[in-house]
């Protein structure tokens, strides 16, 4: 039954080339439901400004799953597969660029670039397990044979999966992409600061899975 409902649920695709925006798309029928995939509650328009100099307004939303801007018209999800066109979007209030195949958020830009890369993975719901607890099943090879097959998950998920979001961080010195998800991994970026570094962390109680955090840390070394 459960394969039947995903089979169903990913049946329908469609592709056409989006007026005004150089861009081959792949589209979904909508379906009603909560759609935690997606990095903002609510598809809002935006400004994708393209590196040709042209700007687009498509109402658009970031999938978290498969890591591609998503475009709605017309009650149909379209995913935008060539973001190589793009210069920058910016979506609710965020700037994003291109890096391969997926968006960054830029969350500083200067002296020292920080970007968040927006990942999640898809899960399986957790089952009871004794004692209270849950046991949770990744469904990463689902996940692939989706991406082989051209659909996307941009449908409201069925109730028996969840998303767990995971984002990466990046500093970028020149053309030297260097990413962390730790506070270890952080400090090493930086092993001649790192004392201070050390020092501000534990004085100001910072927590590296909150981006606000990451930014106050990375624009503290800039400061040194």
């Amino acid at each position: 039954m459960k394969k039947e409902i995903l089979n169903k649920l990913f049946a329908v695709s469609a592709a056409f080339l989006l007026s005004g925006l150089p861009c081959f798309l792949q589209g979904q029928s909508t379906s009603k439901g909560e759609m935690p995939q997606y990095l903002f509650s609510e598809f809002t328009k935006c400004d994708v400004v393209m590196k040709g100099g042209q700007v687009n307004t498509p109402v658009m939303n970031y999938n978290i799953v498969t890591e591609k801007m998503v475009f709605l018209s017309n009650d149909k999800y379209y995913d935008m597969t060539n973001p190589d066109a793009a210069d920058t979007v910016m979506l609710n209030g965020c700037k994003f660029i291109p890096v391969g195949k997926a968006f960054y958020e830029v969350l500083v830009k200067q002296p020292i670039a920080l970007f968040i890369q927006h990942k999640g993975n898809l899960l399986m719901a957790g089952k009871p397990v004794g004692y209270g607890g849950t046991s949770q099943v990744s469904s990463s090879n689902y996940i692939s044979s989706l991406e082989l097959s051209g659909l996307q998950t941009n449908l409201a998920l069925p109730k028996d999966y969840i998303v767990n979001p995971a984002p990466v961080y990046w500093i970028r010195a020149g053309d030297k992409w260097s990413d962390f998800t730790t506070e270890k991994q952080f400090l090493a970026l930086f092993p001649d600061k790192a004392a201070l570094l050390k020092s501000f962390i534990k004085e100001n109680r910072i927590k590296i899975d909150k981006p606000e955090n990451v930014v106050r840390l990375v624009k503290y070394y800039a400061s040194l």
